[in-house]
């Protein structure tokens, strides 16, 4: 083995992959905050329902079925999209507000390597912690429906990959816009800041007409599971319009990552 290979330990997309996960399980407090955000609120949500109408039936319904679900996904949505800008901005930056970023580069790894490697780290980690707050969710839903109508597999299966859709582009979208500026900080505000504020307050000025179309949400919305979901498709939207936002908003901030990654100084 020559001298160059043994002093790139890892150079494989896998493994790069692998150590930036590790790096983000082991931000301690970044993972307690994605828990609080996403896993927290549905316990206390569905434990509480269910306290309530064990106490009082006659006043407080069924803590599971479908209306319920709808809520508790509108909490995780809400919720898990800040828990994914703050996990995206923290893949996207870390390296290079911890410094670590050259010493990565002068090993001699591919700077396009490094930044794809954020991309399935974040996703994972995301999904992980965002997936377990959507099956308490779904097993609430499901276990506490009592004389409610229960969501059947393919609702959850549908709002499962609903979920998962809309925190990964988000996730993306941070990732790109950190990785870009190379600020944690500042990507985390831009982000939530469009995302949280400005978006949904464009969606509803309908003098802007057909340009409503090419935001985000209101391709995600077209998607959303219409048995869960109520009153997302305000905008009409072919699916092939649909594919086209969604593949903007997914590509753009990560090309615009990987470029700037591509000539940051080490």
């Amino acid at each position: 083995m020559s001298a160059g290979a043994a002093a790139s330990p890892g150079i494989r997309p896998f493994g790069l992959a692998r150590a930036d996960l590790l790096k983000l399980r082991r931000r301690r407090g970044l993972f307690w905050t994605v828990t609080v955000l996403t896993i927290v609120p549905m316990v206390i949500a569905y434990g509480v329902l269910a306290i309530l109408h064990a106490a009082n039936p006659d006043h407080h319904g069924p803590a599971g079925g479908v209306e319920n679900l709808g809520h508790g996904m509108f909490v995780l949505t809400l919720l898990g999209g800040v828990a994914a800008i703050l996990a995206g901005a923290r893949a996207g930056a870390d390296d290079v507000a911890s410094g670590v970023f050259r010493e990565l580069v002068v090993t001699g790894r591919s700077r396009l390597a490094l930044f794809a490697a954020r991309i399935p780290a974040g996703l994972a980690f995301l999904w992980t912690i965002a997936g377990a707050g959507f099956a308490v969710a779904a097993i609430g839903s499901t276990a506490f429906a009592g004389s409610l109508d229960a969501p059947s597999a393919r609702v959850l299966l549908d709002t499962a990959a609903w979920l998962g859709l809309v925190s990964g582009l988000t996730l993306l979208l941070a990732l790109g816009v950190s990785s870009a500026i190379g600020s944690r900080g500042t990507a985390i505000g831009i982000v939530l800041g469009w995302q949280i504020v400005a978006m949904p307050v464009l969606l509803e000025v309908k003098a802007l007409g057909s340009a409503r179309e090419g935001l985000l949400n209101a391709a995600t919305g077209h998607l959303a599971p219409a048995a869960v979901f109520q009153d997302t498709r305000n905008i009409g939207m072919s699916l092939s319009a649909v594919a086209v936002v969604i593949a903007a908003w997914a590509l753009i901030p990560l090309a615009l990552g990987a470029w700037r990654t591509r000539r940051r100084d080490a």
